[in-house]
């Protein structure tokens, strides 16, 4: 896959497409963990994780396990008469790779940083069902990507979805200081500046890369 390819993947991924401002995927974990910087950081670092490793292991899984090819493991290890179509199980398949990524950094997170575990509280065991991961790696098959192009995807959609949230920590944690009405505290304001900054984010929609 050529550089310009995986350039236009990347744009795309954090800034045209991105999860949170045009997907519209992940918004539970987007106003839950924005409300402090340093928690953004750390749930946009361990959404990055999984939806790298995911789109990769989701790949690997779906060309060699799932798909009815000549490279299917099932067809060439058993000497089946045909390659077998299991793409029934692929959405089964892809949401238990996803957690046992998320399984893994729970546990990582624990040990290394007992205060920011505490911090993300549920919404880190809820990466699990977080819809963004699992579109990504349904995304990457449904555009034709190769191994490499998905690992890009899946690495740049996490950008773009700690980018989304870090922006909008930042902006509610100047909020906390910022005199406005006692009704439009907290989840509301958190709405309007959310909608905000989808609408600033649809002028990339515009973008062209030749």
């Amino acid at each position: 896959m050529e550089l310009k390819t995986l350039l236009i993947i990347s744009v795309g991924a954090i800034f045209i497409n991105n999860f949170i401002f045009s997907r519209f995927l992940g918004l539970c974990p987007y106003l839950g963990v924005s409300k402090a910087l340093d928690s953004a950081i750390g749930m946009g670092t361990a959404v990055i994780f999984v939806m790298t490793l995911a789109s990769s292991v989701a790949w690997v899984v779906d060309h060699y396990l799932l798909e009815p090819t000549p490279a299917n493991l099932f067809y060439r290890l058993l000497g089946l008469q045909s390659p077998p179509d299991l793409v029934f199980l692929k959405t089964i398949a892809f949401i238990l790779v996803i957690a046992s990524l998320v399984q893994f950094v729970e546990m990582v997170i624990q040990k290394t940083s007992p205060a920011l575990y505490r911090a993300l509280g549920i919404y880190l065991p809820l990466i699990t069902t977080n819809c963004a991961i699992l579109g990504v790696t349904l995304l990457n098959l449904d555009m034709g990507l190769n191994f490499i192009g998905s690992v890009v995807q899946g690495f740049t959609s996490g950008l773009g979805f700690t980018l989304a949230l870090v922006l909008m920590a930042s902006i509610r944690e100047r909020l906390e200081l910022a005199d406005i009405p006692r009704s439009m505290r907290g989840i509301p304001i958190a709405f309007v500046m959310a909608g905000l900054m989808a609408i600033a984010f649809l002028g990339f929609s515009g973008l062209r890369i030749r």
